[in-house]
């Protein structure tokens, strides 16, 4: 009896991204490994994937891009706080902009890391905005 995978195709596929990451793109910018990893999506894609580089990157400039299991991925202090994951890497109806542990948007018990994103508006901008305020915040020094 043939052993089953635990982990699907595109699961597998990160993993290869990542590994290869950790090999090859580490001689290369973070710009340069995003502009990599983008150019193999659909230009609808690539556009949502800058728009919401450019907005992150304006929004918290402390912040260092570079890849992360081959999705564009925004660190701090070696940490990742946010990442965008395009929806074609997974085969998924839409793209999904989530933030990791570091984040720290912890509020009561329970609290989305992961959001929905089909398009960027101005409603939506102000939203992604305002976590990535809110994730960076913790980890910079105290202004007095």
């Amino acid at each position: 009896m043939a052993k089953e995978s635990v982990f699907s195709d595109a699961e597998k596929a990160a993993m290869k991204a990542r590994a290869k990451e950790a090999r090859e793109f580490k001689k290369l910018s973070g710009v340069e490994q995003i502009r990599i990893k983008l150019n193999e999506l659909s230009q609808q894609e690539q556009d949502l994937a800058w728009a919401v580089h450019d907005l992150v990157i304006s929004t918290a400039p402390e912040l260092e891009p570079r890849t992360w299991y081959g999705m564009p991925a925004y660190y701090l202090n070696g940490k990742v706080i946010c990442f965008f994951q395009p929806a074609g890497q997974y085969k998924v109806r839409y793209a999904t902009f989530g933030f990791q542990e570091a984040a720290n948007l912890d509020d009561g018990g329970f609290w989305p890391t992961g959001y929905a994103l089909t398009e960027l508006n101005e409603k939506t901008r102000n939203q992604i905005a305002g976590l990535v305020k809110k994730a960076v915040r913790p980890h910079l020094p105290a202004q007095g």
